[in-house]
This record gives C-alpha cells, structure tokens and sequence, in this order.
C-alpha cells in the first residue's frame, strides 16, 4: 500500500535555501495577483443532452492527490476564490487526525463576498466532516463514513474509481464497510444517506481452504467472489424521453489466482463476468500486481482485456457515473458490442511522496472510444516546491485530442511555494461545472491563490 509521507521534515539549512527578500517578494507577488480578477468565459447552459454528458468536477476529485492525506495534522488556508468572475474571501481549514486505526477528515471553508456575506451552502455542520473512517481499505476491518473517493468492489469491472460526491457543491455522505474473516469476507458500498442512490456488495470466499487441495500452490489461494450493484433510484433507468422508469441491477461473478504472495511482491491473474439486468453482459481477463521495493519504489500495475456484449458497459459505476448516469443508460438501448478493448491502470510511488497515477481504456473498434485519467502529485521530493496535478478526458479520439480542454474534460492544478516549512503560498485552478436551480449544468472556472498554514500535531512522527 503506498501512501503520501506525513509530516515531511526539512534539512536545518533549509531556512538559507532562499534569502528572506526572495521570500517576501515572491508571497507579495502572490497577493498582488489576488487583487486581480482572472479571466472567464460566460457561464453556458446546455441542452440536456449534452449537459447529461458534461463531466463535473471539483477541488476534491482526485482523492488521494487533489486533497493529500496528512493524518496529525493541522492545515488551513486563507486567500481569494474566483466563482464565475465573482470574487470571495476564503478561510479554509481541513484538520485529519488519525487515533490508531480512528481517523477522521474536516473540511471548514468560508467564502466570504465582498459585502461580507458567507457564499450560499458553504455553512453547515454536515459539509464540515469530510470523513470518518476505521482503519484502511484492504484491512480485516474497513469503514468510511462521508465522501467517497474512489470506491471499488473486487477487480473493479462492475464499480471501480466509483465517488458519491460530484462537486464540492454537491457533496454527499455515503458508507463504506468491509470485513475479512480469513477465508471468506464482503466489501459494500452505499452511496448516499439523504436519498436512494447506489449500493453495492461482494462476498468472497476461498473454496479450497477447507480442504486438502489448500497446499496446492496458486489453486489453493483461489477467491471465488459475487457481487451484486444497483442504483435504487426511480430514475436509475429512462425511456427516449429521459423519464424515470424503475432502478437498475448488475451482477457478476469472479474468480482470482494469486500467482506471487510475498512481502514484496503481489501478483493476481483473475477473471471476471458481469450482466446488466434487463440488458447487457460481458467478461473480461486480466493481472495485477504491487511492487514494494525497500522503500524507494511502490508500483501497482493492471492490465486487462475487456469482452463487452451488446447493451453493456465495463465499470458501469465509476467516478463519472453521478455525472452522466441518465445519458449512460439511455445509451445502453442501442448500444452494440464495440469489440475487444484494453484497459490499464499504473501508480508509481517514489521515496513514499512523489505519486503519479494513469489509467486508459480504448476500444478496438471505436476511434473515440478513449477514457483518460492522470493524476500526480510532488509531495516533498522537490525542495520548496509542492506540484499537484489531475486530469480526466472521455471520449479521447488520438493523443492530440487529449491536451484539448472541452467539455469532456476535468482538470485540476496547484502550484505551491514553501517560504517556511510551516506555510504553503499557492495558485489553485480548477475546471468543473456546477448544477443551477434548473438541474441544468453550466461550466464553472475556480482561481483560489491562498496561504496554507500547517503544523504537525504529532512531532514524534
């Protein structure tokens, strides 16, 4: 398991890296750039049918990497949003705390406009918790409370990088929970408390533990596992109309060989069927494995060939599912098998800080059938220099089309400067669309420059 290093200590010299003139110029320049609106495009509203297909994002989409995880500590920010080209104060603070295998993730933001009033759903008790949790994802006990972020059930061919929440406008509370007996276990998923929404579960068992062919080498670890998905929602399935007609179901089936179990390495061949009811079936076959290499270098690798029938889609519940769901289904009506695809998915850590994560999926036989998702982040590595970065894209026609930023993209960044190891001087951007009274999706530019305070609660760690 990678994660990003907490509490990241600094050479003594680091305070002559840079003169204190350098210093205070640089944070002047920062906000004198405050003091000036950026540009922005006039707010559009689509149609539905192409707002459906619009991909909204927001300041937390990327998990792990847009909101990096620093348990004992205590951050906070202060600066300028832009929200449309309308400006606001910010105070931002986001507190984890970890108590053994307790943790817990607050989100306190105040946007404050220039007549002095807080931005409307900014203050409330709810949206204050980010997170609750209980130990890890992968440990014998696992449960998280409040936003998803990347939730997945088994190898991830029916609900894989799935998140509840949207946009930070739209954030959602919503359970994950899974249990390891040894030989048999589940992993669930429910997406939200308010209202009905997604819910998933795989059970999962070793068959051949119990018996004498438990010694034989990769069939004895066999994992058999069942999952069942839905989405309870009235309007989980539309007519041509896009008026709700009932809920939607998947069930699938898989089955898993560990072919290297050590401390250093984890390699897993498996295969995995799944059916849309009412609809679609497909399977797929693929590998992956986790590299751990004495703690310079952690890599987790997949690739995996996909087999979609007609009316079917692979990751069906995904991070663009809460999105895009009434324009997905609707698809699936007409949707004819686009042939064998492939799939990939790599995270390469470095030295337990630097992190950079992709994922692809392309049809053989589809030329715009492409799905992107790049995410990094510099942690401590470079000296005074913090980088985060995410980015996502559908319907990729050939790499050119990638670095054109259109309504089939999600882009996040943040640029960060270290004058003192306690304090982060930053430029924010962040592309996402917001949903208006109407229901209706209009695009939505964020400029933040801030000043992020930290210090670590825990100076034993």
């Amino acid at each position: 398991k990678m994660e990003i290093k907490k509490n990241c200590k600094f050479t003594p010299d680091f305070k002559n890296t840079f003169s204190m003139k350098y210093k205070i110029t640089f944070l002047l320049l920062i906000v004198l750039l405050s003091c000036f609106p950026f540009e922005k495009t006039d707010a559009q509203i689509f149609s539905l049918s192409r707002s459906v297909q619009n991909i909204k994002f927001s300041r937390w989409a990327f998990g792990q990497i847009g909101h990096k995880q620093h348990p004992e500590e205590l951050s906070g920010s202060v600066g300028m949003t832009w929200i449309d080209g309308e400006p606001y104060y910010l105070i931002n603070l986001t507190p984890e705390f970890a108590f053994g295998k307790f943790g817990v993730g607050l989100d306190v933001n105040f946007r404050i406009n220039k007549e002095g009033k807080i931005r409307n759903g900014e203050f409330s008790k709810m949206r204050f918790i980010r997170y609750l949790r209980w130990g890890q994802k992968g440990d014998d006990i696992y449960a998280r409370v409040g936003i998803l972020d990347y939730t997945r059930l088994g190898h991830g061919f029916i609900m894989y990088l799935y998140r509840n929440s949207p946009s930070y406008d739209d954030r959602r509370n919503g359970l994950e929970f899974d249990m390891n007996f040894g030989n048999y276990g589940f992993e669930s998923v429910y997406g939200d408390f308010a209202q009905a929404g997604v819910f998933g579960i795989r059970g999962y068992t070793k068959p051949l533990k119990l018996t004498s062919a438990s010694e034989i080498p990769i069939l004895g670890e066999m994992e058999v596992g069942a999952t069942i998905a839905t989405d309870f929602r009235d309007d989980a399935v539309v007519d041509s109309n896009f008026n709700g007609q009932g809920s939607l179901g998947i069930f699938g089936l898989d089955v898993g060989f560990p072919i290297l179990n050590s401390s250093s390495v984890k390699t897993t061949f498996y295969f995995d069927y799944a059916e849309i009811l009412s609809y679609g079936k497909g399977a797929a076959i693929g590998i992956e494995s986790e590299f751990h290499g004495l703690g310079i270098f952690d890599i987790f690798a997949k690739i995996e060939r996909r087999f979609p029938g007609d009316k079917f889609l692979p990751n069906y519940f995904d991070s663009f599912y809460e999105i895009d769901r009434f324009e997905r289904i609707h698809r699936l009506d007409t949707l004819h098998s686009p042939g064998p695809g492939i799939f990939g998915d790599m995270i390469i850590g470095i030295l337990g800080t630097l992190q950079i994560r992709g994922a692809y999926q392309q049809f053989d036989d589809i030329p715009k059938s492409g799905f992107l998702h790049f995410e990094t982040s510099s942690g401590a590595i470079i000296p005074v220099v913090i980088v985060d970065a995410g980015y996502d894209k559908k319907f990729v026609e050939n790499f050119e089309d990638i670095f054109n930023l259109d309504e089939r993209s999600l882009l996040y960044a943040s640029f960060g400067y270290k004058p003192y190891p306690f304090m982060t001087v930053a430029l924010v951007y962040t592309w996402t669309f917001a949903r208006d009274k109407n229901g209706m999706y209009q695009p939505q530019k964020r400029v933040e420059s801030r000043i992020t305070f930290s210090y670590p609660i825990n100076r034993g760690s």
